[in-house]
């Protein structure tokens, strides 16, 4: 069973929540401390048992694989970005082209691979990644 639009599923132990991808901001998918403390309180509700503490490493688990569906909807653009704004642009560039390994013809890719190259200074290759974007759209 699949979780419902705007929702992604975790299981804690034997337990599989539903948890709304509005709970989490930006590139680097910070949690909005205000939605996630209303978000606590409807899953005290349902299950009295979760403790602060339960819910805390079950948000961690929800983080982490937010941020893994949204590489994988984005072609690795979303993982790469955020690499990229931690200052890590040389791990960005990586991901993508692992990415591109196993999809060679996503475009947005190449265009956000020949982007980076360029803002670290290897012009040559970036262009010849955006060329290679054009081919794709």
């Amino acid at each position: 069973m699949s979780a419902p639009e705007g929702y992604f599923t975790v299981y804690h132990g034997s337990l599989s929540v539903n948890v709304p991808r509005s709970l989490f901001k930006g590139t680097l998918a910070k949690v909005d401390a205000k939605e996630a403390d209303s978000f606590y309180e409807l899953v005290r509700s349902r299950y009295p048992w979760i403790t602060r503490n339960s819910f805390d490493v079950m948000m961690d688990k929800a983080r982490t694989e937010y941020l893994r569906i949204r590489d994988e909807e984005t072609g690795g653009i979303s993982t790469s970005r955020r690499l990229a704004s931690e200052g890590d642009k040389k791990g960005a560039i990586s991901h993508l082209r692992e990415h591109l390994e196993e999809d060679p013809e996503d475009a947005d890719a190449w265009m956000e691979l020949g982007k980076l190259l360029c803002e670290i200074g290897n012009t040559a290759e970036g262009y010849k990644a955006i060329n290679e974007a054009r081919k794709h759209y």
